[in-house]
């Protein structure tokens, strides 16, 4: 992936952030996010010109503690590193940082970013605002994106606790997934323009595109299921995402322009740092975080189940698992792979040829 980032424009140093990001969602087994969407999200959007490869982080407005950064439809992965970065550097000197961005694309999974905080001994936290996909409470038309909302928190174990998905009840990407598989979508995840449940992917994929589709808020359709909390939470991020940092919003995030052709997404991010050290001590505050995850995990285990999980845990595992061995890759996956490297020209031999 690095060498073909590179053939399309991007730096080196980008081009393996870029890489690590999609690689690091295979190996902690979020497939709907990694490999699956080296080609069409990036390189396909990269050779569309509405992308660019080489990303100019400007720094538009700055404080001790904050700052605004508008990237210029550079690469989202190099884009939320730094500024993910930035927001540690000032939590370190002031106990807290926050950057928010404007103009980005679309930066691989947020927890890799909420991880990087866990990493220094900080809460990490992070969300996005995407392309219109999910209706608000009581109405079919697709105005949200999945706009995760994520926390790293660093713990004593081996793992740090990762609570990394969308605020929708399923995202466009494991919808994506679906399809390259051959699989339906569980009926109640996404309605259609008469109010009614879709479950055919493919079929999802172009009425999400057209409008006559729409996914549903976390929680589900309407109040009984209390979808009305995903929808709530999803305009958290959509505000923190946009207001913040004067960026783009809901429908203006299409990626189509007034005559129908591409245009660049211009997403926005926000990151925050919070150091632990500054209230109670990393040492004392991992402990207790610790603490509240095992006595979690001890708790008594449903009929037919055999253990309770904590966010990140089931992650890591698969972490543990891949990170030698190296991650499956689809039929499908495999034949984008092949056919950027014929295109772009490149002499990798795969090992699944």
């Amino acid at each position: 992936m690095k060498c073909a980032f590179m053939k399309v424009g991007v730096p080196e140093k980008d081009a393996e952030i870029c890489a690590d990001v999609l690689m690091e969602s295979d190996r902690r087994g979020i497939e709907s996010h990694g490999c699956n969407r080296f080609k069409p999200i990036y390189i396909d959007r990269i050779q569309a010109k509405i992308q660019n490869p080489v990303t100019e982080f400007e720094i538009v407005r700055e404080t001790p503690t904050t700052a605004v950064v508008d990237g210029h439809d550079g690469m989202g992965m190099v884009i939320g590193r730094k500024s993910m970065e930035m927001a540690i550097d000032k939590a370190k000197k002031f106990g807290m940082g926050m950057v928010a961005v404007r103009n980005s694309t679309h930066y691989g999974i947020a927890g890799y970013y909420a991880t990087m905080a866990t990493k220094e001994n900080m809460i990490g936290i992070t969300g996005t605002n995407a392309r219109p996909s999910v209706a608000p409470t009581f109405g079919v038309q697709n105005m949200l994106g999945t706009n995760p909302l994520t926390f790293g928190i660093p713990t004593d174990e081996e793992f740090p606790f990762v609570l990394d998905c969308a605020t929708s009840i399923t995202q466009r990407g494991k919808i994506e997934y679906y399809a390259r598989i051959g699989k339906s979508v569980p009926e109640g995840m996404v309605i259609g323009a008469d109010g009614t449940a879709l479950t055919d992917s493919n079929r999802i994929l172009i009425d999400l595109v057209n409008g006559t589709a729409a996914l549903a808020p976390l929680g589900g359709i309407g109040e009984e299921l209390a979808g009305y909390k995903g929808y709530g939470y999803s305009t958290v991020v959509e505000i923190l995402s946009a207001a913040l940092q004067a960026g783009s919003f809901l429908n203006m995030l299409t990626g189509i322009g007034e005559k129908g052709e591409k245009v660049p997404y211009r997403l926005g991010h926000f990151f925050i740092a919070i150091d632990t050290e500054a209230f109670v001590g990393s040492s004392e505050f991992k402990k207790t975080a610790g603490d509240i995850l095992r006595e979690l995990r001890a708790s008594k285990v449903a009929p037919g189940q055999e253990r309770i999980y904590t966010a990140g845990e089931k992650e890591y595992l698969t972490w543990l698992e891949r990170k030698d061995k190296g991650v499956p890759i689809g039929e499908a996956v495999q034949k984008e792979f092949i056919t950027v490297r014929n295109s772009l020209g490149l002499k990798h031999k795969f090992p699944f040829e």
